[in-house]
């Protein structure tokens, strides 16, 4: 048995999705005909509190989306130096839209300084520079360990962007674990915000695809965009089958990921040669680095060799680089697996330490 750490990506549809998936009606929904993906956008509109939604297939197209339909050539995008949109998401903004990333560094926490996002704010009274259309913000914070923004930072954000007539579009491909720390409803959390991005194939366990959400308007132009992208779909309501089950029945269960997570981060602090503060875990997911026996971080070959051991272990985790070692908990990942996960990275370091 492998223990699979590497993303709530690797979730597997449950039952529910898989009888659901098997009896959807569909029909071609790039004529808005398929029923159960209307469903679905519905659903999605609903819970997070905006007027409409789509669904596209994957989470950075959604971003892309989102970014190409707020800002337009040459108009520029604030985005925070650890953020999924600036590493993992191969520019779109920049090479499909031609709109310029103004990158501030996030702190540890994944917020942004507001004293920082006002001084990159620009408009166009300068001709040599790019003005400002658009201010990403992430939520949770992957890079970051899984942190979470506020409801009063997003509501700063969004005041502060909406003041000078900037929009502000949201990476929430795990918000519903954000809003479940915080203890309020997705819809609270995010209603200073134009838009959202959430995955439904993250944390929520669908096999595929994510919602955009936001104002009719701004949903009728981002369907545009869509088709741009290649990702009008025909009979997808298969698909969104599995979303409608993962909204309605996964949500509820992501304490327990939560837990876990936070049962591992507090196990690993016991161990010498991790260094981990696991206070600062709070979601699904946790960060930690591998200390030499001089009490010094591994460095990223090292590291890989250490995933290598404890893959051997049966154990998978991923890498964030620089040495940095990540794991996730999420659905299929019991209690009990917490302390078989240990006893591999406790093999893994006796091993990394004895070659």
């Amino acid at each position: 048995m492998v223990i699979d750490l590497r993303s709530d990506t690797v979730t597997l549809p449950t039952p529910a999705m898989r009888e659901a998936m098997y009896r959807a009606e569909v029909g071609d929904d790039v004529y808005g005909e398929d029923p159960t993906i209307n469903r679905l956008q519905e659903l999605a509109a609903e819970r997070t509190g905006k007027e409409a939604a789509l669904f596209v297939p994957s989470g950075t197209m959604g971003n892309a989306i989102a970014m190409l339909t707020h800002a337009g050539r040459g108009q520029a995008i604030i985005v925070g130096s650890e953020s999924h949109i600036y590493h993992y998401e191969a520019g779109g903004a920049s090479t499909l839209g031609g709109s310029p990333m103004w990158v501030l560094p996030n702190e540890a926490d994944g917020s942004l300084d507001i004293a920082q996002i006002e001084a990159g704010i620009a408009d166009e009274s300068d001709e040599h520079v790019a003005a400002t259309a658009l201010l990403c913000l992430e939520n949770t914070h992957n890079r970051c360990g899984g942190t979470v923004l506020s409801l009063e930072q997003m509501t700063a954000y969004a005041n502060l962007a909406h003041q000078h007539g900037i929009a502000v579009h949201v990476d929430g491909a795990r918000i519903f674990n954000a809003a479940t720390a915080l203890g309020i409803p997705v819809s609270k959390l995010v209603s200073p915000v134009d838009s959202l991005m959430f995955c439904l194939s993250k944390g929520l366990s669908a096999p595929v695809g994510s919602l955009l959400v936001g104002s009719h308007e701004f949903i009728r132009r981002a369907r545009r965009t869509r088709k741009l992208l290649g990702g009008g779909m025909r009979q997808a309501g298969i698909l969104a089958a599995a979303g409608i089950v993962a909204l309605e029945q996964m949500v509820e269960r992501l304490p327990e990921d939560h837990e876990n997570c936070k049962q591992l981060a507090q196990g690993l602090a016991d161990f010498p040669f991790i260094e981990i503060d696991p206070t600062r875990v709070v979601t699904n997911i946790l960060i930690f680095r591998v200390l030499d026996p001089d009490k010094k971080p591994l460095g990223e070959a090292a590291a890989q060799r250490f995933l290598h051991n404890a893959q051997a272990h049966g154990l998978l985790m991923g890498t964030m680089g620089g040495g940095k070692i990540r794991a996730v908990t999420h659905y299929g990942i019991e209690s009990h697996d917490i302390s078989v996960t240990l006893t591999a990275i406790k093999r893994a370091l006796a091993d990394t330490f004895s070659a």
